[in-house]
């Protein structure tokens, strides 16, 4: 077994829309090896659970933080101090998630860092491509009234932490602090302050709607066909609360149910024959969707049936039609798998 490296990942910041946008005033990540890591320099960015950027590369495991920002829209400096749960920390960041397949290989949902088996695919030479990615990046999720989510990312793998809650600052020698800090790094002078703070004011800020998100349900989604012929073989959900993942075979063909959030959009791909290779794509819609799961509890399924022909698909959920916004699908998929039609 090889040697266990330090574990290198990227902090990013990110918020639900950019009238939501909050800047770091004051960051520390703390670490198990007492290496000081921390925040990007500036704003927030992107959508909700992906800031779309990256800055330089921190290391250690996280086990916490303590930061100070600025929201803009609610006028407010907010104090995060917070612990992550060790043992799963210490868990996570030795994980590597597969992303696609290695051909002629075998592959699991995750190996875990020094694993014998991950090394020697990763490092094959006569493999297509490699097929496990390790945590990329951290991520702070900034919604209104000082709700944090915090997720770990592993590219088409993105699993959450915790949602957390932010103090407003009211220590008027810690909010004086904080503000000269603001106004430094940013190069305000107090009246532009006051300007742009009026400005940016919403008064109908809240985090009622990314708490929505993150309701949790026993599902799974059962993808099948009227086509005798037909093989899944990859399904990559994104989901609501900013979470996202992957089934490849073998483990599709278990198809557990989960505790799962809801789900915003659904990737997958299938063959009913030698040239018959096709890519799905699902985009629910956000009203319908949390309305019809309201108040249920036991196992659900979210159930995809695509017609003979492979021309259209409908989409159930507990075998009642589930309207969705929109249904793609791509013929002439261009992606091969170990158990492509040959």
């Amino acid at each position: 077994m090889k040697n266990e490296k330090t574990p290198e990942w990227h902090a990013e910041m990110c918020h639900p829309a950019n009238k939501y946008r909050v800047q770091m005033v004051k960051d520390e990540i703390f670490t198990l090896e007492g290496i000081r890591a921390g925040m990007p320099f500036g704003s927030s960015s992107g959508r909700w659970g992906d800031s779309g950027k990256m800055w330089t590369e921190q290391h250690g495991t996280p086990t916490g933080a303590d930061l100070t920002y600025y929201a803009g829209y609610d006028n407010t400096f907010y104090r995060l101090k917070i612990d992550f749960p060790l043992e799963r920390m210490k868990d996570l960041v030795r994980r590597n998630y597969a992303y696609r397949e290695v051909k002629n290989k075998t592959i699991e949902e995750y190996k875990y860092e020094g694993d014998r088996d991950l090394q020697y695919i990763m490092d094959d030479v006569d493999a297509a491509y490699k097929s496990y990615d390790r945590m990329s990046s951290l991520i702070f999720g900034f919604a209104p009234k000082g709700m944090v989510v915090v997720w770990i990312n592993y590219g088409l793998t993105v699993i959450e932490i915790g949602r957390y809650q932010a103090k407003v600052i009211t220590d008027p020698k810690e909010l004086e602090s904080a503000k000269n800090r603001h106004l430094e790094t940013w190069r305000f002078t107090p009246e532009y302050f006051d300007e742009l703070a009026k400005k940016l004011y919403n008064p109908d800020a809240n985090c009622e709607l990314w708490d929505m998100f993150r309701l949790r349900y026993n599902w799974k989604p059962v993808i099948a066909s009227e086509n005798p012929n037909f093989r899944l073989f990859e399904i990559n959900t994104e989901y609501y609360n900013g979470e996202k993942d992957q089934m490849l075979r073998p483990w599709l063909l278990e198809n557990k149910m989960r505790d799962r959030a809801l789900p915003n959009v659904f990737q997958f791909f299938w063959e009913t024959g030698i040239g018959q290779k096709f890519e799905g794509r699902i985009f629910f819609n956000q009203n319908k969707i949390f309305s019809r799961f309201k108040g249920l509890s036991g196992d659900n399924e979210i159930q995809v049936k695509i017609a003979k022909d492979n021309r259209s698909l409908e989409v159930l959920l507990n075998n009642q039609k589930l309207d969705v916004d929109s249904i793609r699908i791509y013929p002439n998929s261009k992606r091969e798998f170990n158990d492509s039609y040959k």
